[in-house]
């Protein structure tokens, strides 16, 4: 059962998951990757073999960066990290945006993003109302989402103003997406998702 009151002040113990960290260790988190023998990494398990190895509700907080995009199934994935976020808490995705040439250099990437993919699992949105059926769990609200932009490409300079642009409105990202404009190649999406 989801819960949309975002309060997490019941929760004393504070509980993060570093999905598929690599050399990204950080400290006071639980990091997860798939690649032995890598320091610091506190749990090793394959993210294509679900379910992951915790509980219901074990986390408050899951950084998933970086990582979507190298699974065979992330639907099946984002699913399971519903199953594990405590009700109210948050998972912060990044992955490449479709327009990125990330995607195509890097043979590992399997699937291609758009911001609108992540309607399909939101509350409210109008892609889960047209297909409610579709998955069974549900994300409460995107708490904050944006479209990032390569810092070294050709059209470097133009990379802040349409950055601005693109991010003012949840439309002008649609737009952004629907129109012409993606010609200018963004970076990665970056989505932040509450339970």
């Amino acid at each position: 059962m989801d819960r949309c009151d975002g309060t997490l002040s019941d929760m004393v113990e504070e509980s993060r998951l570093n999905l598929g960290c690599g050399a990204d260790i950080r400290s006071g988190w639980v990091n997860l990757d798939s690649t032995r023998g890598i320091p610091g990494v506190d749990v090793v398990h394959d993210l294509d073999v679900l379910p992951l190895p915790f509980s219901d509700n074990t986390f408050e907080f899951i950084l998933a960066q970086d990582v979507l995009e190298h699974l065979v199934d992330p639907v099946r994935t984002l699913g399971e990290l519903h199953r594990i976020l405590r009700p109210g808490g948050r998972l912060r995705i990044r992955v490449p945006h479709f327009t990125s040439r990330n995607n195509f250099i890097d043979p590992t990437h399997r699937t291609r993003f758009a911001i609108e993919w992540f309607d399909f699992f939101v509350r409210g949105s109008r892609r889960k109302a047209e297909r409610p059926y579709y998955f069974d769990f549900t994300f409460c609200r995107i708490v904050e989402e944006r479209i990032t932009f390569e810092g070294v490409t050709i059209w470097t300079l133009l990379n802040p103003p349409v950055e601005w642009f693109v991010n003012r409105s949840r439309r002008t990202r649609a737009a952004y997406e629907r129109t012409m404009l993606r010609a200018l190649p963004a970076d990665n999406i970056l989505m932040e998702l509450e339970k």
